[in-house]
């Protein structure tokens, strides 16, 4: 326990102290029975002390306990489960602990507190990717935007063109999006119909993208596709089959063409080498050499949120 200095340790009166001695009053001045017309002055109104500001406060949607870290308020699920250690879960609801049956609920509050930085660091991290996921949510109207190939697309609600047509300008201001989606549909078009469109457009603008990508890397990875299909995986960019088929992830199609090509790359790679070994990962660096730089590109992105 820190010591506190004689300033931070506030005055007190002990019982057995010696009162201090009473201060005589001034005598009162006499008052005159006249009245000037000025009003009795107030005496001052007490300072306003600020509340202390709330804890920060991290709340799994099924919690059934409760602990403070830190600065923060942590609300987590406790689960009990057939296990030796206590374990640590931080996911996108929040904090999930893992324990023993056996283990006593101060066992636990132990160690959440011995590995709090860890905790916190993690629910701070999910915190700000649903802050971006949040961001990214479109709202399928006119004007509204997305990306396309690495770059900034406008949605232009155009009852003049049928289905989507992609316009680029030259003449885009700095900072402007040099690229508009005009959409055949009125302006009253419901946000469904719109999502739909744009939906099934860039699914197709995928699907040509691929094709040309893996005509161009497959002669120089001496290897031949098959079937080539688009993906809605959640969790994979790409798959490969020993028979010849290769299914990239349509969403690629958000990245720029260098991402694509190293995802095309790779999964064109396993139709030689059927492992992740040196020998496979040596095929892919022969036609992307800095395959690093755009694999890093995939760790961790934040796709814009359809629904």
């Amino acid at each position: 326990m820190s010591r506190r200095s004689a300033a931070e340790t506030p005055e007190q009166l002990s019982l057995f102290d010696a009162e201090p001695p009473a201060v005589a009053a001034a005598p009162a001045a006499p008052r005159a029975n006249t009245f000037d017309g000025a009003a009795p002055q107030a005496p001052p109104a007490p300072a306003l002390v600020a509340a202390p500001p709330a804890p920060m406060t991290h709340r799994h949607p099924r919690a059934d306990r409760e602990i403070r870290l830190g600065e923060c308020q942590v609300a987590y699920l406790l689960r009990r489960a057939r296990r030796k250690s206590i374990g640590f879960t931080v996911g996108p609801e929040g904090l999930a602990v893992s324990a023993p049956r056996w283990v006593g609920q101060g066992e636990i509050e132990a160690a959440l507190r011995e590995k709090s930085s860890w905790i916190l660091r993690k629910l701070a991290e999910q915190r700000e990717r649903q802050r971006r996921v949040e961001s990214a949510r479109v709202e399928w109207r006119d004007g509204a935007t997305l990306p396309f190939l690495g770059e900034t697309v406008i949605l232009v609600l155009d009852p003049r063109v049928a289905g989507a047509v992609l316009n680029t300008s030259a003449e885009a201001l700095p900072g402007v999006p040099k690229l508009t989606l005009h959409i055949g549909l009125p302006q009253s078009a419901q946000a469904a119909q719109i999502c739909d469109v744009v939906q099934s457009w860039l699914q197709r603008q995928a699907r040509r993208i691929f094709e040309e990508r893996c005509a161009h890397f497959a002669p120089q990875l001496g290897v031949r596709v098959a079937r080539l299909r688009l993906s809605s995986a959640q969790t994979r960019w790409g798959s490969a089959s020993a028979d010849g088929s290769i299914h990239l992830n349509w969403r690629l199609v958000h990245f720029g063409l260098p991402v694509i090509d190293y995802v095309v790359a790779h999964e064109l790679a396993h139709l030689r080498e059927m492992n992740h070994s040196a020998a496979f990962w040596d095929v892919v660096r022969s036609v992307i050499p800095d395959l690093e730089n755009r694999k890093a590109q995939l760790r961790d992105p934040v796709l814009p949120v359809f629904a």
